[in-house]
């Protein structure tokens, strides 16, 4: 929607609670895109000083202190070993970091959590939020010559919709039936959906929804067909994987010239250790997924330049309500009551991050309602444990794996609950060896990724299918049908303010009868080489490396 007449009639509403106090700029900015409007024209309508007669056909990169520099490789330590050869199927983070520098989505949603169109053009959607209309934008072609089109689209819906497929994209499009899928022209794609649902731009982000070229048969890597920047150029798993600049790319750069700036980017298979080691050397450029001790140990390296991004990631320690002890709200209630947050955030992530509820919305959600932060209260811990049944207090074992400080949290809390009467045996195995059960152990803490909407891990994490049973990243079992009510309404409601009187209930529910204790949601950092330009902390660790460039 790019002028004032086809926009959402909800958006001047938003603009008048903008002028009016109702919500902030960056809630304004999120919503106004969310429903259609070009992100400039959203920029305009907040008074941030753009008209609608100076959007560009094509987004550029913002004017630089400095002309850019083209050419150079940008060097990464991460792990190399993509889990399929299916981008629908992954399930990693590094893998679809690498993917993604062949491949694109239909939206992107940048560091400050606001979704704009990527490959799409624009979006609209009808004023119930259950029909929206895709138009896709013209003359990108994939890197074999073929046009990106509609039926390309279509194509990748479909793929990720089949049982066949095994996608996580399938149950978070549940809303979404094959049949419902329509299509308009060349580059217009229409979705009736089941349901109102506020969150479609930002789903058609998340990492497996990747737009395939119509003729994939399910190998990217031996048939590499995408939109993207790079091309793949040599992959040796447990190695490297390299990709070169793609020339011809759609998106314009800052010189007026295609993207992208560097002529090629190296991911080299280092070790979490090996990695600091390499950026001590000057062997690599930048790390995937930086930890505390890696922040702690780089950021005083000469040259080397940390940028920080609040996230809504989180170490979530989840009980499995349909076991014993954890049936009981009042056992599980009295193990939240053990988690000194500060203490636990100081010892496991250097005081690096933000104090969380026992709900599984954080603050940089737009809707998030904040709520006071429980205290550690051991006495009221031991109290509902006597009222369970449980008067000499209880044991339990703790399993979770060992590689983004979940030992140091796991410890700490065993401290901690003792107090409380809860007597913990810490089980620390693998990370492969965790998520092969993940939605077994009766007690575990699991990292959860960043996701930009609230209602999105909301609906991923803790509903039911249409027979009540846990949808399969349902790892606590927790079937609440109040709470899964509440998501749907929200799902339906681009009111912020209505939907936060949502999020409040959602929240007081989770808190009070809930599965989940959460102490802190982490920051996250990029750290790299201060010669490279355009590269920034993003909250959900992807690489966005089209607009990075290498000073001369």
């Amino acid at each position: 929607m790019n002028s004032r007449s086809s926009q959402h009639p909800a958006v001047a509403i938003l603009q008048q609670d903008l002028l009016h106090g109702k919500i902030t700029r960056r809630e304004f900015l999120r919503m106004a895109t969310l429903l259609g409007t070009a992100f400039p024209t959203a920029l305009a309508l907040a008074g941030c000083g753009l008209t609608e007669g100076t959007l560009p056909t094509l987004p550029t990169t913002p004017p630089t202190p400095e002309p850019v520099t083209r050419g150079g490789t940008l060097t990464i330590g991460s792990d190399v070993l993509l889990e399929s050869s299916d981008p629908a199927q992954l399930s990693w983070g590094h893998s679809a970091n690498q993917v993604r520098q062949i491949g694109e989505y239909l939206t992107l949603t940048d560091a400050d959590n606001i979704t704009h169109p990527w490959l799409l053009e624009s979006w609209e959607t009808s004023a119930d939020v259950k029909v929206w209309t895709l138009r896709l934008r013209r003359g990108i072609t994939f890197n074999n010559g073929d046009e990106l089109d509609a039926d390309d689209v279509i194509f990748s819906l479909n793929h990720w919709l089949n049982p066949a497929t095994g996608s996580s994209m399938r149950d978070l499009l549940a809303f979404l039936q094959p049949h419902n899928i329509e299509r308009v022209d060349n580059h217009t794609i229409r979705l009736y959906l089941d349901t109102p649902q506020i969150g479609l731009p930002e789903y058609l982000f998340h990492y497996p929804a990747v737009v395939l070229h119509r003729g994939f048969e399910g190998d990217f890597i031996g048939s590499p067909v995408g939109t993207g920047p790079f091309m793949l150029a040599e992959y040796e798993p447990g190695e490297h994987i390299i990709f070169n600049r793609r020339f011809g790319y759609w998106r314009i750069g800052a010189d007026g010239a295609t993207l992208p700036y560097l002529d090629r980017i190296v991911y080299r298979n280092l070790t979490p250790d090996e990695r600091v080691e390499a950026m001590q050397a000057g062997l690599i450029d930048t790390l995937y997924r930086p930890r505390t001790e890696d922040w702690q140990k780089l950021q005083t390296v000469p040259g080397v330049v940390v940028s920080t991004v609040s996230t809504a990631q989180a170490l979530v320690i989840r009980m499995r309500v349909d076991r014993p002890p954890w049936n009981d709200v009042r056992v599980r209630n009295a193990f939240k009551f053990c988690q000194d947050r500060q203490r636990i955030l100081d010892v496991s992530f250097y005081g690096q991050g933000d104090l969380a509820i026992d709900a599984h919305v954080a603050p940089v959600h737009p809707a998030y309602c904040e709520k006071p932060i429980p205290q550690y209260d051991p006495a009221r811990s031991r109290a509902l444990l006597r009222e369970a049944g449980y008067p000499e207090g209880l044991n339990v074992t703790l399993t979770t794996k060992n590689d983004y400080s979940e030992p140091e949290v796991a410890n700490t809390l065993r401290m901690l609950a003792a107090e409380g009467g809860f007597i913990i045996d810490v089980n620390i195995v693998e990370p492969a060896r965790y998520w092969e059960q993940w939605r077994e152990v009766d007690l575990g803490i699991t990292a959860w990724e960043h996701r930009p909407l609230d209602t999105m891990v909301l609906a991923l994490g803790y509903v039911a299918d249409a027979q009540g049973q846990p949808t399969s990243w349902n790892e606590t079992h927790w079937v609440d049908q109040e709470f899964i009510d509440l998501v749907r309404q929200a799902e339906g409601t681009f009111d912020v303010a209505q939907r936060r009187a949502l999020m409040c209930r959602i929240e007081d529910v989770m808190q009070e009868r809930g599965p989940i204790g959460i102490s802190y949601w982490r920051k996250m950092w990029a750290i790299a080489n201060g010669r490279f330009k355009n590269l920034h902390a993003h909250p959900t660790t992807y690489d966005l490396l089209h607009e990075v460039w290498k000073q001369a």
